[in-house]
């Protein structure tokens, strides 16, 4: 068994959405560095979360229906949807991180 995480889940949770907010733009050591985090931790909480949450999305291709490709662009509606909020959250995560970091360093 492994040893208990010394962050509290809500944490781990928004460094999560944090990193997946970047769109692939900042590496893992990036996000994690204004966390007070090393980028391991947080490429294995991402892994952790991802293998979690894996769901498989229809590809796009040629033969499609019209009641297919309105599934499949309403799921990537749904999707970017998703991706937009977490981008908007952003701030708020960041805040919430600084004040955690804040507290353990006193």
């Amino acid at each position: 068994m492994g040893r208990q995480s010394a962050y509290p889940e809500e944490f781990r949770k928004d460094a999560v959405a944090l990193y997946r907010a970047t769109g692939g733009k900042r590496t893992y050591a990036a996000v994690a560095a204004e966390l007070g985090i090393t980028g391991e931790t947080l490429r294995t909480r991402v892994r952790k979360d991802t293998d979690q949450h894996t769901s498989e999305r229809p590809v796009a291709g040629a033969g499609q229906g019209p009641a297919e490709e309105l599934a499949r662009l309403r799921a990537e509606n749904a999707r970017l949807l998703k991706a937009e909020k977490e981008w908007q959250l952003e701030r708020a995560i960041l805040r919430r991180a600084a004040a955690y970091v804040a507290r353990e360093v006193k």
